[in-house]
């Protein structure tokens, strides 16, 4: 059955980290209807196997067009380089994916060297490989795995005096090696952009996939014929399988979303 305008866009991420996607898709597309699971239970993903990283994509996935959603955002970089294919193939909607944006960077590089701060999963998929072979061979592309990153976030200790410890260790070699763009490849890791600029300084370019994702999301329900005509208040509804005391705090701001901790 073909789906109509004024179904709901669905969004899923390992976490909360997806809810900084969900923003910018809010922001631009104020007459949407949206679901966000949050699979908080299950995070982070960057640590698990390819196969379960699927086997959960497919579940959030099913939990969404269960609720009717006329399209999905992969809003975790780590499920859309394991599983977007996949998904594709096998189901019946479109999926907008999130990747590290090292085009981008590649691009704005003036030293010809960037860093990218991202989870293993997301560093070690075939889809990351596949693009960091496109960039240009004369940029030089500098990893670190954000580890322990995503748990702090999660647990609401970005103000930590760990995660300023781990920041600093993994800043501080590529701050060394003369970056001059730092990619953030993971959803998690806009929500610390105060803290890495403290680090990092003004000479660093941080770049993220939100507002491209967002700008994808609308293009493709263009092309599809199903942006919302909705004049009505939208409905925001979020799903936790944890206890969801740190999203609450993220979304404090936004009057207009319901919050729903559900064991799925």
């Amino acid at each position: 059955m073909k789906a109509t305008k004024q179904q709901p866009i669905g969004i899923f991420d390992s976490g909360i980290g997806g809810t900084s996607i969900w923003k910018e898709i809010h922001t631009l597309l104020p007459l949407e209807q949206t679901i966000y699971l949050s699979d908080s239970k299950n995070a982070p993903y960057g640590h698990k196997s390819k196969e379960t990283i699927l086997d959960l994509s497919i579940k959030n996935t099913e939990f969404l067009l269960g609720r009717q959603c006329k399209i999905i955002v992969i809003a975790c970089n780590t499920a859309t380089t394991n599983a977007i294919s996949y998904l594709r193939k096998n189901y019946g909607v479109p999926f907008i994916g999130i990747e590290p944006a090292i085009k981008p960077a590649s691009i704005q590089t003036k030293s010809n060297k960037i860093g990218i701060l991202a989870t293993k999963g997301t560093l070690n998929s075939s889809l990351f490989e596949q693009t960091s072979s496109k960039i240009n061979q004369e940029v030089e592309i500098i990893e670190q795995i954000g580890e322990g990153l995503v748990e702090l976030i999660e647990n609401g200790k970005i103000d930590s005096n760990e995660m300023d410890t781990l920041l600093n260790q993994y800043l501080q070699p590529m701050i060394t090696q003369n970056i001059d763009c730092l990619v953030l490849g993971c959803t998690h890791y806009p929500y610390l952009i105060p803290k890495i600029q403290k680090i990092t300084g003004n000479s660093i370019k941080i770049i993220d996939s939100g507002e491209a994702v967002a700008k994808q999301t609308k293009n493709i329900l263009a092309q599809e014929n199903l942006l919302s005509t909705s004049k009505s208040k939208t409905r925001n509804t979020f799903y936790i399988n944890k206890e969801g005391t740190t999203l609450k705090n993220i979304l404090r701001k936004h009057m207009d979303v319901i919050i729903t901790e559900k064991n799925f």
